[in-house]
């Protein structure tokens, strides 16, 4: 009969605590950049400039259709061969930016192409310029309408963020490993490891649905 021993994790607690810490940093840095990556793409593809909408659609296909395991270890492993070498912490940042980019451009593009049209003419008339358009007429109706949808798929970053330890990256399942490694407790570290993801995970839906109803929890017609 196996005997269950929390011992070794319940000693080690500073250590996932911190990885989890590391955990959180990451993923809030990926997803401020991914948002910047993707409101960018995202107005590349509703653009009228071709070439740059064919590169901003390669770059969301090969992204979308690729491992993500394969782009970390690209990045990590293959950027080097061409002089471009970066820390584990870095290589992961990059990959998880570059990633999240990819599936927000495409959810915000669909915020911005669900925006109709006569609501950017009255902008027009009433002498607004493109950025305030943009800023006042498209982007923040677009947000309310892909938040549901842009905030799952910034939990599921943080949940995918595991991969790096793959690579050695600093993060929560890095720390998980590393004890394993040293106590061979396999179980009981996962087991509590499962329970710190899903409460991370359930802590962001949290925060962000305070975001939603004090942003974007007013009157349609408002």
């Amino acid at each position: 009969m196996y005997q269950f021993n929390f011992q070794p994790v319940f000693e080690s607690l500073d250590l996932l605590a911190n990885g989890a810490w590391l955990t959180v940093r990451l993923s809030l840095m990926a997803m401020v950049l991914g948002l910047v990556v993707s409101v960018l793409g995202a107005v590349g593809k509703t653009s009228g400039i071709r070439p740059l909408r064919l590169l901003i659609d390669i770059y969301v296909e090969v992204i979308r259709n690729t491992p993500f395991l394969i782009q970390i270890f690209f990045i990590y492993f293959g950027l080097p061969a061409i002089g471009l070498s970066m820390s584990p912490d870095s290589a992961a940042l990059l990959a998880l930016v570059i990633n999240v980019g990819a599936y927000g451009t495409e959810i915000i593009r669909s915020g911005i192409e669900s925006i109709p049209r006569g609501q950017i003419e009255a902008g027009r008339a009433l002498g607004l310029n493109p950025v305030q358009i943009f800023r006042y007429v498209v982007i923040r109706p677009a947000l309310r309408n892909i938040y549901p949808s842009l905030t799952s798929q910034f939990i599921y970053l943080m949940l995918t963020s595991s991969v790096v330890s793959v690579i050695s990256a600093s993060d929560l399942a890095s720390a998980g490993a590393d004890l394993n490694a040293r106590t061979f407790a396999s179980f009981e570290i996962y087991l509590v490891l499962t329970i710190m993801y899903f409460l991370l995970a359930l802590g962001f839906s949290t925060v962000f649905g305070v975001i939603r109803r004090v942003f974007f929890d007013y009157p349609a017609g408002r």
